[in-house]
């Protein structure tokens, strides 16, 4: 019998930390759930997700299950439904027509609604976690001991080819490095007939990058190699198997100059992240600009507090004749003197839009990679970010991290505006502007700078870096990052300020939530101190010596209406984000009006335009409450998250102002669409194959919880509604709403010349 030791891991957060997982998470538990484990391909972001979602390195790192419980109160109860009229709809229940009630109203199962834990979209404790507490104060007895019975698929070959071979003719291979003691194979046609897995029949066998591009990029390895390959005669009798390429569609799938010719961007180099690894990489601005926050923080506290923003003291002379407020006017005049300037200021920033005709895709965990932002962008998403990415990772040039950088070609065309809004700034260019922009995580200020000017060096493609200050992740919390800097609000101001400073052109947002605690709210005082400035801005935003005062420069602020305890319960508070923009709005109509003239704003410390925009998040899930959000609430765009991994043709309904009631049929040709963006993103191989199969698990477990519209009894639809058990208007929508994955697998593509458009396969 095998002792069970606690595995170190490295902390995403820090790499240069390892953590352990915790001894009472026995092996057995973490091997019957694969997808428990974190993968080297996963960003730091996911690996501190899984960490806490499924009983991380360090329970401390989790808040307890009471607090959980305590704000997890979602509107589910429901009254009984005996004596319910018609006409009356149940509260916090989708209002499912009866003819498809699986239990209809009366039966014991009728009040029966799937619970789904919107926590997981960001990492929350594992639901088991609960269960596993015995007794308080009770510790759980250590299990030992590994179960070798059970045995899980592997997405890698039994003995890959070498690469050398990948993508050559038989008897022109490429010239190994490791020659005889390679651990690769390079026999091709034992490679294809002992240790690659058979083709997929899915696309009628097609591989889906041939087809679209001329050439696969996996070669060999590729799942549909059939589709591409040949056997052609040589000269002297022998048969060579070869790669075919489409007539005038072939060529390098070579990286060069940040673009790839299967239509990805921001593609950075081996020698970048080689050099970021060995920290040969330099970032000159983000080093002058911590130097300087380090002398500044060293000044003497009255120096640096020189005068009260709101009580100006009164002349009074002093012993030596000078009074005390030409004694600070001189100190001022002396930090004038002192004073270096930025190297770059918030007004040379390139100018960006946010309107009505703008819905945005927010970052999201896992579920927003590449292939669903280019799905989302199809169906009418006007701006994308990344995935959140850590600013460590970034910095020392982890390759999973980078990844999150890439974008489809897509996603750098312009949005669209109208000209005749509002909110557009003058001199506004619509034609350099793009949809697609990064988000970044850090918690010390140097580690913000650097990634900031790191990403607008290597990225040439990035409408704006916005900055995480919402992440609830208790990982990412405890680190001083994500929703920690709500309470941190000098460090952000800080942050804020010298990302503005060295990401030239490209312009810094940044996303809140309400607060940190349930019930005391903060964001209100935080976007008063990014849009005015604290009672420290004449140290930071002055330009020449300080003095000017103003807001922290950002561009855009987009709020969350919920707090970090709340996670995604109950309802976003909708009317605190009025509230918000409302502070946005005061600060547009006075201008140079301000009443308080000592707190009016350097113009050189404000965002291009001198236009601040204004977003809201959260619970949108059709047209008509976009609607609402932008006419009740004041704010500029709306971004969807939850609403857009559920039902993404939620764009589609914004643009066209009506319901889309899309077919099963439909919806499942959005799925296809989602895996050929899959595989031409990762590759047809073996392991991007897995991958694909992977992030479409994760879009499904979202996807399969849309309601078609003609089952409804009332319209619109709510995210907090949770539907009872229900069967569809045909059994491709059955299984398309189920929430097992065993559904799923019975469904696969068929070619488009098939009468049906899917085919149920036989179980065993």
């Amino acid at each position: 019998m095998t002792q069970d030791n606690d595995v170190e891991m490295a902390n995403p957060m820090e790499p240069s930390q390892s953590l352990k997982s915790p001894s009472h998470i026995p092996h057995v538990e973490r091997e019957v759930h694969p997808q428990k484990e974190t993968f080297d391909e996963d960003s730091a972001l996911a690996k501190a997700e899984k960490i806490e979602r499924h009983g991380g390195p360090d329970d401390d790192l989790r808040e307890s299950s009471s607090k959980r419980i305590k704000v997890n109160d979602l509107a589910t109860e429901a009254a009984s439904s005996n004596g319910l009229s018609k006409t009356e709809r149940r509260k916090g229940v989708a209002p499912i027509k009866a003819e498809y009630l699986i239990y209809p109203p009366g039966t014991h199962r009728a009040g029966d609604t799937a619970i789904h834990d919107d926590d997981a979209a960001e990492g929350a404790a594992h639901e088991s976690s609960q269960k596993d507490n015995v007794g308080r104060g009770k510790r759980k007895e250590k299990s030992k001991g590994q179960n070798f019975g059970r045995s899980f698929g592997s997405s890698r070959d039994e003995v890959g080819l070498c690469a050398s071979r990948m993508t050559k003719p038989e008897f022109s291979p490429g010239t190994c490095p490791y020659g005889v003691g390679c651990k690769f194979e390079h026999d091709l046609r034992k490679y294809l007939r002992d240790w690659k897995r058979a083709d997929l029949s899915t696309f009628g066998g097609i591989c889906p990058i041939w087809q679209d591009r001329g050439r696969c990029s996996v070669g060999w390895k590729c799942r549909f190699v059939g589709s591409h390959m040949e056997e052609r005669p040589t000269e002297d009798g022998r048969k060579e198997l070869v790669l075919t390429e489409k007539p005038g569609m072939g060529g390098s799938l070579a990286v060069g100059d940040g673009t790839s010719s299967i239509g990805t961007l921001n593609e950075i180099s081996t020698q970048a992240k080689n050099d970021l690894m060995k920290r040969k990489f330099t970032t000159p601005k983000a080093d002058q600009y911590s130097k300087w926050l380090e002398t500044l923080a060293q000044k003497p506290e009255e120096q640096r507090h020189q005068r009260s923003k709101h009580s100006p003291p009164e002349p009074v002379e002093a012993e030596n004749g000078i009074s005390i407020e030409d004694a600070h006017q001189q100190a001022r005049e002396d930090n004038r003197a002192q004073y270096i300037s930025p190297p770059f200021l918030p007004s040379e920033k390139r100018k960006i839009y946010f309107g009505p005709e703008t819905p945005v895709l927010a970052p999201l965990t896992t579920q927003g990679n590449l292939p669903f932002r280019r799905l989302c962008v199809t169906l009418g998403a006007q701006l994308t970010y990344s995935e959140m990415a850590m600013s460590m990772p970034l910095i020392q040039g982890q390759k999973s991290e980078w990844a999150l950088m890439r974008a489809h070609e897509s996603e750098i065309t312009p949005p669209a505006y109208n000209p005749q809004s509002p909110t557009v700034v003058k001199d506004y260019d619509n034609g350099r502007d793009l949809k697609f922009g990064a988000q970044i995580s850090a918690n010390k200020p140097w580690q913000g700078l650097k990634a900031a000017e790191t990403l607008t060096r290597l990225c040439p493609h990035l409408r704006l870096i916005d900055l995480n200050c919402g992440c609830p992740i208790d990982l990412v919390y405890r680190a001083g990052a994500g929703s920690a800097l709500l309470d941190a609000q000098g460090k952000l101001d800080k942050m804020v300020r010298g990302m503005n400073a060295v990401s030239g052109e490209v312009p810094i947002t940044v996303k809140i939530r309400m607060g940190t605690k349930d019930h005391k709210p903060t964001a209100l005082k935080l976007i008063d101190r990014l849009v005015y400035g604290g009672a420290d801005a004449d140290n930071y935003g002055g330009g020449e010596g300080g003095g000017g005062g103003g807001g922290a420069g950002v561009a855009a602020i987009t709020l969350h209406g919920r707090s970090r305890q709340q996670r995604y319960t109950k309802s976003a508070d909708w009317g605190y984000i009025a509230d918000c923009a409302a502070l946005i709005k005061r600060f547009h109509e006075k201008g140079d009006a301000i009443t308080d003239t000592i707190r009016e704003p350097d113009p050189r410390t404000q965002p291009a335009g001198k236009k601040i925009y204004f977003l809201g998040n959260g619970d949108c899930y059709s047209h008509t409450t976009y609607q609402t959000h932008l006419s009740a609430s004041g704010v500029d765009a709306v971004m969807l998250a939850r609403g857009a991994l559920i039902k993404p043709w939620l764009f589609e309904e914004i643009a066209l102002g009506q319901y889309v009631d899309k077919t099963a049929t439909e919806r499942l040709a959005l799925v296809e669409r989602f895996v050929r963006h899959g595989l031409e993103c990762w590759g047809a191989d073996e392991v991007g194959v897995g991958t694909t199969r992977r992030f479409l698990l994760e879009w499904l477990s979202f996807a399969h919880r849309y309601v078609p519209l003609g089952l409804l009894e009332y319209l619109p639809p709510s995210l907090q509604e949770r539907p009872p058990a229900w069967r569809g208007r045909n059994e491709l929508e059955t299984l398309l709403g189920s929430g097992d994955y065993r559904d799923w697998i019975k469904i696969r593509f068929e070619p488009k010349h098939k009468s049906n458009s899917y085919e149920i396969e036989a179980e065993g």
